[in-house]
Order: structure tokens, then sequence, then C-alpha cells
């Protein structure tokens, strides 16, 4: 048995050769299928499932979210409830805080953006990840306001900042304008638990204020700024945690139901994690999934059509193998054995262009400041090798075994005999040929009008307003916090520099925030109470309010629709006042006007001054929701971002800012400046990657489909010669038979067009939480799909059909 194994093997090698361009096609359709596979899976493997190579029992880990209840979406996590959690819980190992922020990282009179990570003093012990040098944090630095200003730096941060100094230990370093010790040095490839960016040092939660501009939290359980991971003890379960956390967060909204009324924790799995890029690229690479079975599907098909036309041609070498007694069972393993040849050279291919790609969705991730590394790797380890070893066998069962079986029927008697059916080949398998390009056409229309729709729903975010100027208002953050400012002197500051910027020939206004709209940086909230609005009573009002200067909603374009917006009057000295947005008014005053009415936050009353017109604050996507904006110099942040209105391009002015803000202090250090509609963008990443991925799988599948139909039409037209010759002999014209093989070819065709397009009725439905403002059946997507499947098959059928009509009847019939 193995020398007839080793027999098959050579004599398939031998075949192979004798076919290079048949060997060739083949391969390269088979290892651009098996390669996209192999990819996305490596993409799942590392930012999904195991998206932290370097955490022991990461199968363990799950992440901590929180819920209000009667609402969707999920909320952070107070540090008081968080440590009656830890305290409470018997079936998790060990709870653990991570919360990504950016800062400023000072090494003399170099300061640079990094990102780095708020952590519990147990966050490298529980994740088994131990510092190559130093240490890591201990339990007495969680506590204390600001009081353990120490620091565990990345692996590359001590290379490229450091030059790998090995006395690093005991160094110090200034982070937001603090100086912090460095006390430890992680392992090299260890880039912290937080999907798609690389953390640079991580400091312990007792420093939470120093990197948080809305105040001390450590203390009050409204406060709610905390993303959490949970290591779960050995055999317990998802559900099993969920149930002890519920009934924990039971009994907190017991105990303190001023608080936590309608609170709760959800427990997630990795793949789920909704405070990074897990949660967001879920439903997308779940659909790359999908299109890259669809492009393996379409790669067996099409390999799958090559061989029967090539087992046409081999009829006679069947025929005579047959007649000399070999059985049927070894013409079928002899087949699948060549098959699996093809496989295993495409399955090479196919790992090393996995591996070539395995960072490519960087490439789709919106430009970041300096200093801010995105990473986004994929991961091929032993399981996307067997993954894509199995797509191998797979792939050899699908492409190979529909001709090894029409190679076992054959009929001694019958392949003696001429064999003509008509242009696209024997009536035997004619039949089989047609089906096998349906196929291939019926998923490349449904992966076109996928691509389609999720273009047209990528066009609809760009051109829809997300409440505020985009095209005209430039953003530029003011790190004074790490220039060593206090709230005197930054006021200063900020005021002078407002008066330099507004005076710059083609500024129409410039004014001040805390927070710039669709960042990662998180808005304060605070408990409301409003006259007259009476709560359910499982629900806590809580709603998020922005610090914003003087000027702003001129600035940044949002209409004030009743009232006025702030003045530089409305400071420390100055009643409490807020402008509210619609959703506001409307939720909490019914229909009255609120104009010149009080509400409580926090138990301060604050008046309201004007209303503002709805926008988003996140995320194109997010609803309407309750939100308030309060007086800058009200309620102070000394780190702030710069907003400015002009019609100059961000090239043009980011010079003319550095060149203001340098004549104020010249320590500062430049800071990026983009146009809103670029912050815009960059959380419309998630769409993009979609359309790009489906894009360029949609033309790979394309682009088989159209070497699939070119091929079949190219083999069945020279193994037609004879019957051509005939026909042009009886009177047929060469545009007669250009005529009649286009006519089959598109035929084809269409079939696979009306079977995709019910296909794509039925599976675009699937891609509907990718897409804005679009319907599924959006006639458009299905129009152009149409059109474009129209085009390719013209060209792939154009070419042999030519051939076909340049037949000389005379030399075919001769031979």
């Amino acid at each position: 048995m193995v020398e007839t194994i080793f027999q098959d093997i050579r004599f398939g090698f031998r075949m192979l050769r004798r076919s290079p361009s048949f060997s060739i096609l083949a391969i390269l359709c088979l290892t651009v299928a098996i390669g996209a596979n192999a990819a996305v899976f490596s993409w799942i493997e590392g930012i999904l499932f195991r998206p932290y190579p370097m955490v022991a029992h990461e199968e363990r880990m799950v992440a901590l979210a929180g819920t209000t209840r009667g609402t969707s979406g999920y909320t952070d996590i107070s540090w008081p409830d968080f440590l009656d959690y830890r305290r409470n819980s018997v079936l998790c190992e060990s709870l653990i805080v991570h919360r990504i922020m950016g800062t400023t990282l000072s090494i003399g009179d170099h300061a640079d953006r990094a990102t780095g990570g708020i952590v519990t003093s147990n966050y490298f012990d529980a994740i088994g990840v131990r510092p190559i040098l130093g240490r890591g944090f201990r339990p007495e630095e969680d506590a204390g306001r600001n009081a353990h200003p120490v620091t565990v730096i990345s692996y590359k941060t001590w290379q490229q900042r450091y030059k790998g100094d090995a006395g690093i230990i005991g160094k110090t370093q200034y982070l937001n304008g603090v100086q912090h010790t460095i006390i430890g040095v992680a392992p090299e490839g260890f880039d912290g638990t937080f999907v798609g960016y690389a953390f640079q040092f991580w400091v312990p939660v007792s420093m939470q204020e120093t990197f948080d501009y809305t105040g001390y939290k450590l203390e009050d359980r409204g406060e709610r700024w905390i993303e959490g991971f949970a290591m779960l003890k050995p055999g317990v379960t998802i559900q099993q945690a969920q149930s002890e956390i519920s009934a924990i967060a039971q009994r907190l909204e017991n105990s303190y139901p001023t608080t936590n009324r309608g609170r709760g924790i959800k427990v997630l799995p990795l793949w789920e994690t909704p405070f990074n890029n897990a949660g967001t690229l879920l439903p997308t690479l779940e659909i790359a999934l999908a299109v890259v079975i669809f492009v393996l599907l379409i790669a067996c098909a099409n390999v799958s059509n090559l061989m029967l036309v090539r087992s046409f041609a081999r009829r006679q070498e069947m025929t005579i193998r047959v007649a000399l007694g070999a059985g049927r069972a070894r013409l079928l393993r002899q087949l699948l054995t060549e098959g699996l040849i093809l496989s295993a050279f495409a399955a090479v291919g196919g790992l090393l262009f996995a591996r070539w790609c395995r960072n490519a969705l960087v490439l789709s991730f919106p430009p970041q400041a300096s200093g801010v590394e995105v990473s986004l790797p994929g991961d091929i380890d032993w399981r996307v090798l067997l993954l894509s070893g199995g797509v191998c066998i797979f792939a050899t069962l699908l492409f190979a075994l529909v001709p090894a079986i029409q190679a076992g029927k054959i009929d001694i008697a019958g392949a003696l005999k001429s064999e003509s059916g008509g242009v696209v080949g024997g009536a035997g398998k004619a039949r089989i040929r047609a089906a096998l390009v349906l196929v291939q056409v019926s998923l490349s229309f449904v992966l076109l009008v996928g691509t389609g729709l999720l273009m047209k729903s990528a066009q609809q975010l760009r051109n829809t307003s997300p409440g505020f100027s985009t095209q005209d208002v430039l953003t530029t953050m003011i790190d004074l916090t790490a220039a060593g400012y206090d709230k005197l002197r930054a006021k200063t500051f900020q005021d002078q520099l407002i008066d330099r910027v507004q005076a710059i020939p083609g500024v129409q206004s410039a004014a001040f925030s805390r927070v710039r709209p669709f960042t990662y940086r998180t808005y304060a909230s605070a408990p409301v109470s409003v006259i007259g609005y009476l709560p359910a009573l499982d629900e806590q009002p809580n709603v998020e309010f922005n610090q914003v200067g003087p000027g702003y909603f001129a600035t940044t374009g949002i209409p004030v629709l009743s009232g006025r917006e702030f003045t530089r009057l409305d400071d420390e000295k100055a009643a409490p006042v807020a402008v509210i947005n619609e959703t506001m008014a409307a939720q909490y005053w019914h229909g009255r006007d609120p104009v010149g009415d009080h509400f409580l936050a926090k138990g301060q009353p604050i008046q309201v001054v004007g209303i503002a017109k709805n926008s988003k604050y996140r995320s194109i996507l997010e609803t309407q929701k309750p939100f308030y904006y309060v007086p800058l110099r009200q309620n102070f942040s000394v780190q702030g971002n710069l907003f400015v209105r002009t019609f100059q391009s961000p090239a043009t002015m980011a010079p003319i800012l550095v060149q203001q803000i340098r004549s104020l202090d010249p320590n500062l250090p430049p800071m990026e400046t983009i146009s809103m509609g670029e912050q815009v963008d960059r959380t419309s990443y998630t769409q993009r990657l979609a359309v790009a991925l489906l894009g360029v799988f949609g033309g790979l599948a394309l682009m088989l489909a159209a070497i699939g139909l070119y091929g079949v039409m190219s083999y069945a037209v020279s193994q037609s010669r004879r019957d051509l010759g005939l026909r042009m002999a009886l009177g047929a014209t060469g545009s007669n038979l250009l005529r009649l093989v286009m006519s089959q070819g598109l035929a084809l065709t269409g079939g696979g067009i009306v079977l995709g397009a019910i296909g794509s009725l039925a599976l675009t439905r699937l891609i509907g939480n990718l897409l804005f403002k679009v319907s599924p059946r959006d006639p458009l997507a299905f129009g152009s799909a149409l059109v474009v499947m129209a085009i390719v098959s013209l060209a792939a059928t154009f070419l042999p059909a030519l051939r076909a009509s340049r037949t000389d009847p005379a030399r075919v019939l001769r031979e």
C-alpha cells in the first residue's frame, strides 16, 4: 500500500509537470484562497481569541463591563464597586484594572505623546507577566492620592528611549509633568492588554488623578472610569461567573441605591470586549471569515472545473488504464493524490501569503499622532496551522472529488467513440461544468453586492453631519500639565493664546474644551435631579458633560437654539451655569422651556442658560442621549483641546499655531493639528476596514470567477474544434460561431447572477449591523454588481469566442 501511494505521488508529479500552465493556474487560485483563509484565521486568533500571547491562562481571562438597566451598551465601573467585586468573588482567581490613557512622556528636553495604562497592583502577577528588570507593583501602591509615582516601562520604550540601559531601574521620567521612578521593564513582546495599541508604560491606580483630568475618583462610588478583566478559576464557566457577579451587583444596589440603582456587570469573553478594538472588530472579522470561505468555494469550483476539462483531455489515458486492469478505486485515488499535491503547494504559498498579511489590518487604521503605536497583529500559531491544514484537505476533496468520480465512470466501449456535445464539451460533463461556473458567478455576485452596500454605507457615514462642523474647524491639544502649569497659570495661558489665535488672519474664532469629540477620552458624568421629573424606581439619572470655553459653540458650529452660550464672565466667581442639549431638555423638562430653570448635579444647583442642538459625542452611530456643557472656567482642567474655526488647511495652520504656542512658552511640545473631519473619520475605522476587506477579497473572487469562466470556455473551444470546423464547412460564418460561444458563456453568467441575486437577498441581511442608512436590498448595489459581473463575463468569454470564430474548417477536418 505504501509502495502504491509513492507510485501515485510520483505519477502525480509527472502529470502536473506535463501540464505546467494548468498546474500553475490551479496552484495560484488555491494559494489565493488558502492564503486568504489563513490570513483571516490569524487575525481572528491574534485579535479576538488570543490577543495577549504572553498572558498565562489566557483562555480563562474575561472582560468586565458595566451595564445600566433599561439602556443598551456598556459603561465603566467605579473603583469602590471594583474593590467590592474583588473582595466578594470566590469564582474569580483575580480581578484587574487596565485603563488606557494617553499622556506626554518627557526625557530631558524631549517630549512625545505616549500610550499607557492605569493598572491595579496585582496586574502583572495576575496575568503571569514578570518584568525582566526590576519589579511590578506592590499592594500598597493601589492606595493614596497620587502617592506612588512609579512606573513599569515597556521593552520597546527601554530599547528605543533608553538604549537598553542596564541601570534603568531607579531612574526617572516625567509622565504628564509628574516625575515617576522606573521600577521595572516589561518583557519583550508584551504590549499590554488593549487590542489595537501598544502600551509604553504602566502606572498604579493610586496615580489616577495625575492622568485623569476630571478629578480624583478613588473614593467616589458614582464615578465610573474603570475597564477591568477577571481571571476565572480553573473549571469555572462564564455563566457561573456571571451569576456570582450579578448577585454581588444586586447586593451593592441594595446597599448603595443612590449610586448603584439599576447598575450591574456583564462578564464577556475577550472577543466581545467593549472597551477596546476587539468588540468593534468582531463583526468585521466575522464578515471577513464568511467572505474568504466564499473565495475558497469559488477557487475550488474553478480548479475543479479545470481538472474536469483536463480529465476530458485525458480520457484516452484513463480508458487505457481501465482496459489494462486498473481498478476504479485506484483511478479515484490517483486523481485525489494529484489534487492533494496541488493543495500542498498552495498551502505552503498560502501560509507565506498569510504571514506577509498578518499586520495588514494596520494599513486601514487611521493615522495616529507621533509616539502612538498601533498594533493589530495576526497570530499564526499551531491552531491556525491546523485549521489551514483542514482547509487544504477540505479543498482537495471539494475540487478533486467530482473529476475523480467522473473519471471512475469510464465506459470503455463508449470512450472509443468520438465524444461531442457542443461548445461546452462532452454532453456527460457539460452539466457539471456549467454547475461549477454557476457557483463561481453566483458567489462572486453576492460578494459584489456586499461590497457595494458597505461602500454606500461608508459614503453615507461621510456625508452625515455629526452635529458640528467638520470642514472648517481644526483642533490640537495643548499639554500644559506636562509643562507643570497650575490652574492659575494655565487660565492665563489659555486666555492669551485665544487672543493671539483669533488675531491670526483667516481665523474666525477659537475656543478650548476639556474633551475632544470622537476620541477615547471619557466625558465626566454626574447624577442629576430635575424638579418635576420623577425617575423610575430602577433609574438613576446620570448625564455626561463636557467643560468648554467661551465661544465653543460658535467655533465648533453647534447651534445654540435658545438662550446663550458661555462668556468669560462665566468664571469661578459667577453662579454655576450650563447649556443642555435638545434630548436632555425633552427628557427632563417634557416640553417646558428649561432656560432659567435649575437642576442638581452631584447635589449642586446649576442654572440652564441655553439649549444646544443635538450632536454626536463618540461616534456617528451612537443614539441621541442627554448631555450638557459647563463653563471650563468654572470646572477648570489644565489639559485642554484647542478648536480653531478657519478656512486654512491643517498643513498651513499647524506651524502658525506652533509658533504662537512657542511664543508664549518655548518649552511646550507641539501636538498634532487635524481637522474635525479627520477626527470623525478615525472613528469609522471598522466600516472602512470592512469595505477594504470586502473589496480586496471580492476582487479576488471576481478574478477567480473570470479565470474559471475563461478557462472553461477556452478548454471547451479547444476540445470542440472538430464540431466548430464542421459547422463552418456546412455554412456557418465566424460571427455565427462568435455569437454561439458568447451566448453559451453569457447564459451561464446569467444563471449565476440570478442565483447570486437570490442568495444576496438572504445573506446581505447578515451585515445589517455594519450598514448605516442603507437597505440590505439597495437597488444601486444590486445594479452595480450586475453591471460589473456582465462586463467581466463579456471579457472572459470574448477571447475564446474570437478564437472559435477563426477556426479553419479545412485544417480541422483533416486532423
